[in-house]
């Protein structure tokens, strides 16, 4: 199974799916990119996912237009602005799922109220993921 995670940034939500996704279903394919990639890997988002195991802090956001030429099983948008910005593919995408996050880098705040956004985000975004795999199972 070859999954690509998109949204704008690449350096909160699709980071996170994607750690989720690689930790649920590690014998997948997970791939992230944004539409317009940030420098680095929001240091909060790998702040909270480290806190459920996930180490983020070797990623590196990605540029979608990388990846056009490329076949997926999934492609999820977890954000608008890439849902409605998605590319088009020359290689196969077989489904298209958008759920669309609000983006905690986005959020102010204290640092004790940015990180419950990120938490929140976190948590949400794994929520959604457990009922996405349990949705698609292992035949496809």
């Amino acid at each position: 199974m070859r999954v690509l995670i998109l949204c704008t940034g690449n350096s909160c939500r699709s980071q996170m799916a994607a750690g989720f996704l690689r930790q649920m279903r590690p014998h997948w394919q997970v791939v992230s990119a944004g539409t317009e990639p940030a420098a680095q890997v929001h240091p909060l988002a790998v702040k909270v996912m480290g806190e459920e195991g996930i180490d983020l802090s070797g990623e590196v956001p990605r540029r979608v237009a990388e990846l056009t030429e490329e076949s997926f099983d999934y492609v999820v948008t977890v954000c608008n602005q890439a849902n409605k910005n998605c590319p088009t593919f020359a290689g196969e995408v077989r489904h298209r799922e958008h759920i669309g996050f609000p983006d905690p880098a986005l959020a102010r705040g204290s640092g004790e109220e940015l990180e419950a956004i990120f938490r929140q985000t976190r948590d949400d975004i794994r929520r959604w993921f457990a009922a996405f795999i349990g949705e698609v199972g292992e035949a496809r």
